[in-house]
């Protein structure tokens, strides 16, 4: 097999393929290769989703399990909307079918029969949603002074974090909190609580503010607005 289909010849995609009569399904995609591991796989489908989607950010990352393996395109931005659940659908439909080219299924449902090269999946990640936000005109912006990684390293156990700003009813609006621990992956706050870093599409902190999306196709624009309050200020 290679990554280049015969000319002429549209790829034959794994939603337009169908169970026979007796429950058969049979799919393998034209650019699947023997043999790759998972790492190669994922490469191979990240930059061919790259050049299917030009205009749409993607994050790979990979699993491995006791039933097989699975590759998950989270989706970052893209120019389409996807609030509608119908758009969602179709958008994930189309790039599902991108990824199944790489691989190939065999089943049969009426035997409880299934054996694939990899899962895939689709999924919209929080940064497209504070992506969206930003293109509508999100509240309360913050000016992007320090870097998600810079904050990392400069936020310290004995500062504190007060939320100013939350979606309505959140029970910790105006509550300040002392930072325990800080974690590569998030914060251990007073109270038995923790916040966990976002990805940096989704942070924003001008050295006093921190601005981080927690939005949905429900409400884009949700967010939590902290004031950091460093134990050392003056």
């Amino acid at each position: 097999m290679t990554d280049i289909p015969t000319p002429g010849t549209p790829a034959r995609l794994y939603s337009q393929t169908h169970h026979d009569e007796r429950g058969n399904f049979h799919y393998q995609g034209d650019l699947y290769r023997a043999g790759d591991n998972l790492a190669t796989l994922a490469a191979r489908i990240e930059g061919h989703l790259k050049s299917k989607f030009p205009d749409t950010r993607f994050a790979l990352r990979t699993e491995k399990f006791a039933g097989g393996r699975k590759i998950i395109a989270e989706i970052l931005d893209a120019p389409t909307d996807l609030t509608p659940r119908d758009t969602q659908n179709s958008f994930f439909v189309e790039v599902r079918d991108q990824m199944e080219r790489f691989g190939f299924t065999r089943s049969n449902l009426l035997q409880d029969f299934h054996s694939c090269s990899f899962y895939c999946e689709a999924r919209i990640g929080q940064a497209y949603w504070a992506a969206l936000a930003a293109r509508r005109g999100a509240k309360n912006p913050v000016q992007a002074k320090v870097t998600l990684a810079a904050f990392k390293k400069q936020i310290r156990a004995g500062d504190s974090l007060k939320l100013i700003g939350a979606p309505a009813g959140h029970r910790a609006l105006g509550t300040a909190r002392a930072i325990i621990k800080v974690r590569s992956g998030d914060v251990i706050l007073d109270g038995r609580s923790h916040l966990s870093f976002p990805r940096a599409s989704a942070f924003a902190c001008d050295g006093k503010l921190v601005w981080i999306s927690i939005g949905s196709e429900y409400d884009p624009d949700a967010h939590l607005l902290y004031e950091w309050l460093r134990q050392d200020a003056a």
